[in-house]
Formats: structure tokens, C-alpha cells, sequence
């Protein structure tokens, strides 16, 4: 269902073909595609806090495993017609290796539109414990993340553990009190028997926070479906990481990170490097910080402003007009890539809901965290255009 907007927007479009990816050999051909509006003041805003104790390795590798779903389902939503900004931020608690004095607490990330930092800091958490504090993390990602004002944005905060929810000095029903007095839904995700869960609080946790409760099997691996369009999404990213320009200090690192991320995606399995790159053809995976292109896109004076030796290696020694026409090259290439991806990604994702279809399978982490974003979602008047 698409919300119609409160302005009318006028848009030309010029009818071409483009390059298949499955063909390295043919250039693509520049496209005008619709680009997706961007939703002033509006954000939808996930904090993800994770059991880091010894018996959670289970729950980790989920959370690797559907890290890109959750982002392909964020990506989903629209809020008059508009496409919010997606932040994510990621907590560890209940490790032993951690501060005992900030109750074994980290904040990994703070809230970030850097998808693949979160990727990076998520693969390199290891358990180790621990004494799980829930009350404790809900308390300090309430009040030490940077939550976004005003009642179209939608706050989501999600627990996930196995022991007892009110364990600690700090009372998770003060905790949660506070985070719904700041607008944030606290959905909790047990990993254990459902009823073990309700009687150790996490459902009231949940209901306390006007979100949703869920029991999980943290242990149960992934089920992926192959599908027939993962080998040709495989081909499209290597074509669009040749579209990234890294600019400045941290440019070619950056582009090194990119690239190590992929490749984290793909040792889990290759239909969640296929969730990756979908995710990467997306409007909110973006990399204005280190990526000319992005950063050109945000900022049409950004080449005029650059100091040269913020250029990267192929761009220095060039004129401006022919850093301008590289510059427009790459852009054309990644909207005809990404459009490509985006397509491939509808036709393999309904291919995915046909066979699901066929089988009953458990809740995992991503199904929890996914089901409970687009049920809170349409409380909120968000909706979902697939």
C-alpha cells in the first residue's frame, strides 16, 4: 500500500535499457530513475541489546545471520510517502570482560547510519559470563543515546537473553517507565521456553513498554532459501563496489571496511550476502563520509570545496571537468546497478514468501525483531511498499 503524498511532484523520465550484471563486459547506460524522497526530521531508530555471556554464541550468530533482513525490512516503511532516516545503534551486556562498576555494560555503537560499522563491531562480539543486567542496559541506552525528538519518528528498542529480566540494582520497570515516557517501544526476545520467559518478567517487560514479546530458540541455525536470483545479486555487488570513490582520510580504508563486511556477510551464508547487497542498493546505505559519489549526491559544491589531497590516487593530477565527468560516470553506473539489485531483490524476495509458505518454521531473532518493526510501524501510520 503506498501513502499518497501532500504535494505533488512533478517527475520526467526518459525510457532506455541498461546492462544486465550478469555481463562485465557491457557498459551500463545512463539512467534518470526516481529517486526515493527523503523524509525531513523523520527517523526510525533501532537500538539492539545483546546478551554477550557464555551461553549466547548462539544468539550472536543470528544476529549476524539477520542483521540485513531487519535492514531490508526498515527499508520497507514510509512515512507520508517519505523514506526515513534508519540509525542503529548496538549494546553488549552480561559479559564478565566488561566494567563492573557500569554493571558489564558497553555501548558498542551509538546511533549510526553507518551500516557497516554495525556489521563490523556485531562479528567481532565475543561471549564471555556473565551477570545480565536488564534494568541496567535498557537504563543506559534510554539515556545515553541521542533519541530523536517529535511523534513521527519511531524509537524501537530490543532486549534479547536468557536469564532472569529483573536481575540487578537498577529495576527494569523504572527502566522501562523512563524509555516509554521518551516515546521508545521496548520489545524483549527471550532465549528459552516461552513460559520460562513470561515467568521471568520478560514479557512484562515488554508489556510495560508498548512492545512485543518473543521466546527464541538462540541455538536453532538459520534456515535460508536459495533462490534463483542469489548468483546474479552475487555479480551486481562486485560491480557496484567499482562505483565507490573513496575521498579523505579515511576514504580507502573505508572502501577496504566495505569490502570486509561483504565478505563477513558471505561467511554466514550466500543468501545473506544477497540481504547485503539488496541492503546496499538501498537509499539509507549510504556513505557520504567517505565515498565521492554519496557525498556529491548530498553536496553538489562538494568537488569545488575538496582540497586535492583529499582526492584519491585516480583522481589527482585531473581536471576538475574531468573529475566532474568521472564523478557523473560512477553515479550513472551505481543507479543503473542499484536499480538492477532492486529489482532482483523483489523477484527473489517473493520467491522467498512463496516457499515459506510451504513450511512452519520457529521465530528467530530477525523473524522476532522483523514482525514486531512493521506491527509497531502501522501503530505509528508508517506503511510498507515492497
Amino acid at each position: 500500500m503506498k501513502t499518497s503524498l501532500s504535494f505533488s511532484v512533478l517527475l520526467m523520465a526518459t525510457s532506455l535499457c541498461f546492462a544486465g550484471c550478469k555481463n562485465d563486459n557491457v557498459k551500463p547506460i545512463a539512467a534518470i530513475t526516481e529517486a526515493p524522497v527523503k523524509a525531513e526530521n523523520t527517523k526510525i531508530q533501532v537500538a539492539l541489546l545483546l546478551d554477550t555471556s557464555n551461553s549466547m554464541d548462539g544468539l550472536i550468530d543470528q544476529a549476524k545471520s539477520r542483521l540485513w533482513n531487519i535492514v531490508n525490512t526498515l527499508t520497507t516503511l514510509k512515512y507520508s510517502g517519505k523514506t526515513p532516516d534508519i540509525e542503529i545503534s548496538l549494546y553488549e551486556y552480561g559479559n564478565d570482560g566488561l566494567s563492573a562498576e557500569a554493571n558489564y555494560i558497553r555501548q558498542v555503537t551509538p546511533l549510526t547510519t553507518d551500516l557497516d560499522l554495525i556489521s563490523e563491531k556485531l562479528f567481532a562480539l565475543r561471549t564471555n559470563g556473565g551477570s545480565e543486567y536488564c534494568g541496567a542496559v535498557i537504563s543506559d541506552a534510554t539515556k545515553k543515546l541521542e533519541w530523536s525528538k517529535g511523534k513521527t519518528n519511531m524509537k524501537l528498542l530490543y532486549i534479547a537473553g536468557n536469564e532472569a529480566f529483573d536481575q540487578g540494582v537498577i529495576s527494569y520497570k523504572e527502566s522501562v517507565g523512563d524509555a516509554l515516557k521518551n516515546d521508545i517501544y521496548v520489545n524483549t526476545i527471550f532465549c528459552g521456553n516461552a513460559y520460562e520467559g513470561i515467568n521471568t518478567h520478560w514479557k512484562d517487560g515488554a508489556d510495560r513498554g508498548n512492545g512485543k514479546y518473543f521466546n527464541i530458540n538462540s541455538n536453532e541455525k538459520i534456515q535460508y532459501i536459495a533462490t534463483p536470483y542469489d548468483d546474479r545479486i552475487y555479480k551486481c555487488n562486485e560491480r557496484l563496489n567499482s562505483t565507490y570513490i573513496g575521498y579523505g582520510k579515511t576514504g580507502k580504508d573505508k572502501k577496504m571496511a566495505q569490502e570486509v563486511q561483504d565478505a563477513n556477510a558471505e561467511t554466514v551464508s550466500k543468501a545473506n550476502y544477497a540481504e547485503r547487497t539488496v541492503s546496499k542498493s538501498k537509499e539509507v546505505y549510504k556513505n557520504t563520509n567517505w565515498d565521492l559519489v554519496d557525498k556529491v549526491k548530498e553536496d553538489k559544491q562538494a568537488l569545488s570545496n575538496m582540497k586535492k589531497e583529499e582526492l584519491p590516487e585516480e583522481l589527482k593530477g585531473k581536471s576538475k571537468t574531468e573529475i566532474q565527468a568521472y564523478v557523473d560516470q560512477k553515479t550513472k553506473e551505481r543507479e543503473t546497478i542499484q536499480k538492477e539489485i532492486t529489482e532482483l531483490g523483489r523477484k527473489r524476495q517473493e520467491f522467498i514468501d512463496t516457499e515459506s509458505k510451504k513450511t512452519k518454521s520457529q521465530d528467530d531473532l530477525g523473524k522476532a525483531i522483523s514482525t514486531s518493526i512493521i506491527a509497531i510501524a502501522e501503530t505509528k501510520g508508517y506503511t510498507v511498499e515492497k
